[in-house]
């Protein structure tokens, strides 16, 4: 760490509790976010720094207060300087879902059961006050497959031809998502905390909850069963979707929107892992992406995806399909 940033830091604990903690930097991933552990006196903290202007951590502060506010385990803010892009919290120890079942897999079913139920649990709740998740905000993040995946692998697209397919292929969904729920949007295995290591009927801590939207129950759905950085077998997808819909039977045409929302989550993320390689010098994600696009291809096949499938079979070859997005360079 530079003096600068440790004199920022101390700056910032000096107005309170925390003066004079001992300060560990932490791993960060794909943001500007920087995170550290802060000691005293036997205690524990996070310290986030958020830094302006290509971060900002008010979304992150409303959105945890909200959770807190409403009996979901976010984090408890213990200090914050929004303008300076600090935040003190709770801290929830080093045990995440994904970790913790790497080394138990016999404890998979169960984590993944007490993830469904935390979810029945937030959509039972009126939705929170966040923006929505639109037709424009689909259509944005699906947009990132055609900025970055399709010229990174040298494909000229239709582009006005990939927004039409999604319009259509949305339109169905979207009085499903009305009023909507709280859709976290980045709900998987590495964001689940798990706050009592070893006892399955433990609380499960939820982080990196900025980007919060009111939007359709599936969302996070896809996004804990359809995981980019683990493995999910189909059969414990099919399990836990099962679990879900007895638990907050949502309808018959979710399986068709699970399809959509997963396509539509798996392309972004496609796009969004090429950008963080060809712009943010990060390779490591692209080792994910045949993950992504496997899961893709599924939905894909189902005939509510019909009109972004007729896409895929007239923009892009079958090598980079059946090699799961091929070579990006």
């Amino acid at each position: 760490m530079s003096d600068a940033l440790i004199d920022d830091i101390n700056a910032f604990l000096g107005h309170t509790e925390w003066e004079g903690a001992e300060i560990a930097p932490l791993v960060g991933d794909a943001s500007f976010r920087r995170y550290f552990r802060v000691r005293l006196g036997g205690k524990s903290a996070m310290l986030m720094h958020a830094p302006p202007p290509h971060e900002d951590p008010k979304p992150f502060l409303h959105v945890a207060h909200w959770l807190n506010d409403n009996s979901m385990r976010g984090p408890a803010i213990l200090a914050e300087d929004a303008s300076s892009g600090w935040v003190l919290t709770e801290d929830f120890g080093e045990t995440r879902m994904k970790e913790w079942i790497d080394d138990h897999p016999g404890d998979e079913k169960n984590i993944y059961a007490q993830a469904i139920d935390t979810l029945v649990k937030l959509h039972r709740l009126p939705p929170g006050p966040f923006e929505a998740y639109d037709m424009a905000v689909y259509q944005r993040e699906a947009a990132l497959f055609t900025e970055w995946y399709c010229p990174a692998v040298n494909l000229q697209v239709d582009v006005a031809g990939w927004s039409r397919a999604w319009e259509e292929a949305l339109i169905p969904l979207l009085p499903r998502q009305q009023p909507g729920v709280t859709v976290l949007r980045d709900y998987h295995a590495e964001n689940i905390m798990l706050l009592d290591a070893g006892r399955l009927a433990g609380e499960q801590g939820l982080i990196d909850f900025q980007d919060a939207l009111v939007g359709h129950p599936a969302y996070d759905l896809v996004s804990l069963l359809q995981d980019a950085r683990r493995d999910v077998s189909q059969q414990l997808e099919h399990d836990m979707l099962c679990r879900y819909r007895a638990a907050a039977d949502p309808g018959e045409h979710f399986e068709a929107d699970y399809a959509r929302l997963g396509a539509q989550r798996n392309a972004k993320i496609v796009g969004i892992f090429t950008r963080l390689y060809k712009r943010d010098g990060k390779p490591r994600y692209l080792d994910m992406i045949p993950r992504v696009w496997k899961a893709m291809e599924r939905d894909l096949a189902h005939e509510a995806m019909a009109p972004v499938a007729r896409w895929f079979d007239a923009n892009i070859p079958h090598a980079l399909r059946d090699s799961h997005g091929g070579e990006i360079v």
